[in-house]
């Protein structure tokens, strides 16, 4: 008897020798039960909602350790049980957390892995206490920039005392806690918000909210003006709690940013004073493909109609992003059922948290920069990852031509400003522009959305037109997250949404 299919007392009982000391009757019975208990747990549904669901909690891990811009954390899903030898280890998904048990100091948590991230954060921390010197050039709005401009006392030192309000390292010394406490008290609540929703996803807990309603009848209209309204119509399990709100919108904000701008009802438009009028030209071409009209097509050969090509969506520079679970993806699906899709992941870390799927393809005439190709998610979507940079992959051509009609970019917090990734961002901004196709964008924060946007002016000024003013992505996740680098660093999953693309100089008629 195999672990994944036996508890752990059956596998202590076996290794005593019940099975060589039982009567010949009563093992055929146990081998027939075994079968039998086989049979229906490779078909149960439950089941297979059980593994997508711990697919899921593991992605939000992801996201949640990926938060920064510079900085691309491994993930850390859950431990998997495994039986070495003739004992079954108890794995931490046993380990219950009830919703009034959920808060715990990083080092001291029932978690390994929350351990090992108190671990990382004391390691690679600073005290952010004015009286430490400055440990980079602080920038407008960063937390660093509160370090005392003079000539400080004390070097820089790394983060070892936990708050006992938040749970989190963040202080040298309970004495530099103290003296700044008054500030740390604007994001000490926020911090212990993350710390239980961390802890939420390591209880061992059943998550409904995880189960995703598959295609929608016709007649029922779509509501985005909001996550609730979104989720009503489109038939969710009713969410009740906030800490759920939380971590389900944690995934679904990136499919979702995605359809709020594309989808015939979205949210922004002229009279909202978000889309501009060049973006309402180029968001209604993509919607003229994403909503054909009804065909009359059948399931018969007499109803074979034709269809028009997939909708290319290019999702540059992605991360944690492109191991989100299918069903998750499949939602755009659903939002626009007329419709066909290619996600196209670009990016040299674009295969992050994605293991089991090494090593990649060969590359070959066929296919020369080894892309990974998922066609079987149904019949209107198709995955594509590409572990390259786009600029080369321009260069040789591979995706021209671009079709404004059909084509559309996406980049999730690509952190075009930040001075550690900007520079492998200037010989692609160029090429997207001459492609004349949107390009929409997202940020962690106001300031981080800024900073790119101001980069996008400094380096291609007059060449490009705002489609998407810059704002609040209504669909951002509503959950935050922390930055290990620095814990007083709290961000949000796609908080900003603006687009632009390159200007086009279109012939006009004249009198003459």
């Amino acid at each position: 008897m195999t672990g994944d299919y036996a508890c752990g007392r059956c596998i202590q009982a076996l290794s005593h020798g019940i099975r060589a000391q039982g009567h010949p009757a009563w093992s055929r019975v146990l081998s027939k039960r075994r079968s039998n208990f086989s049979a229906i747990y490779n078909s149960s549904p439950r089941h297979n909602s059980r593994l997508l669901l711990k697919n899921a909690q593991s992605s939000i891990q992801r996201l949640s350790f990926s938060s920064t811009a510079n900085v691309s954390h491994k993930a850390r899903s859950f431990s998997q049980s495994t039986v070495s030898g003739q004992q079954a280890q108890p794995d931490e998904s046993r380990v219950l957390l009830k919703r009034d048990n959920l808060f715990h100091p990083f080092s001291k948590s029932p978690s390994p892995a929350i351990r090992k991230r108190a671990a990382f954060i004391q390691q690679n921390a600073f005290c952010p206490h004015p009286s430490h010197q400055q440990t980079r050039l602080p920038a407008n709005h960063d937390p660093e920039s509160t370090q005392s401009q003079q000539t400080p006392t004390n070097p820089p030192a790394h983060a070892h005392f936990e708050c006992p309000d938040c749970g989190v390292p963040l202080y040298c010394s309970e004495e530099h806690w103290v003296d700044d406490f008054e500030r740390h008290l604007e994001v000490c609540e926020t911090i212990r918000q993350i710390n239980e929703d961390d802890h939420d996803l390591h209880s061992g807990r059943f998550f409904p909210e995880f189960t995703y309603p598959g295609p929608q009848d016709d007649n029922f209209v779509i509501n985005m003006t909001n996550w609730d309204t979104f989720l009503y119509t489109r038939e969710f399990e009713a969410i009740n709690d906030d800490r759920s709100m939380r971590q389900v919108t944690r995934m679904l904000t990136y499919p979702l940013t995605i359809g709020s701008v594309l989808h015939e009802l979205s949210p922004y438009s002229l009279r909202k004073d978000r889309l501009t009028v060049e973006g309402l030209k180029s968001i209604s071409a993509l919607r003229y493909t994403l909503h054909p009209p009804k065909t009359g097509e059948g399931v018969d050969i007499k109803g074979l109609r034709l269809k028009a090509p997939p909708v290319r969506i290019f999702v540059l520079g992605a991360r944690a992003e492109s191991s989100l679970p299918r069903d998750v993806w499949l939602q755009l699906t659903h939002m626009f059922p007329r419709a066909i899709f290619n996600i196209i992941f670009i990016g040299p870390e674009s295969m992050a948290n994605r293991d089991s799927e090494f090593p990649l393809p060969e590359r070959t005439p066929g296919n020369p920069f080894g892309g990974i190709v998922e066609d079987r998610l149904g019949p209107s979507m198709k995955i594509t990852t590409y572990v390259d940079y786009f600029h080369t992959m321009y260069k040789a051509q591979y995706f021209q031509p671009f079709d404004p009609y059909f084509d559309c970019f996406m980049l999730f917090h690509p952190g075009l400003g930040h001075p550690a990734s900007s520079h492998e961002w200037e010989e692609t901004l160029p090429q997207l522009l001459e492609t004349k196709v949107p390009i929409l964008c997202t940020g962690y924060t106001q300031w981080d959305m800024e900073r790119d946007i101001k980069w996008v002016n400094e380096k291609c000024a007059g060449e490009f037109d705002m489609l998407l003013e810059p704002g609040e992505n209504i669909f951002r996740s509503l959950r935050w997250d922390l930055n290990d680098l620095d814990p007083q660093d709290v961000s949000c999953g796609n908080w900003g949404l603006w687009g632009f693309r390159g200007k086009r100089y279109e012939a006009l008629p004249t009198d003459s």
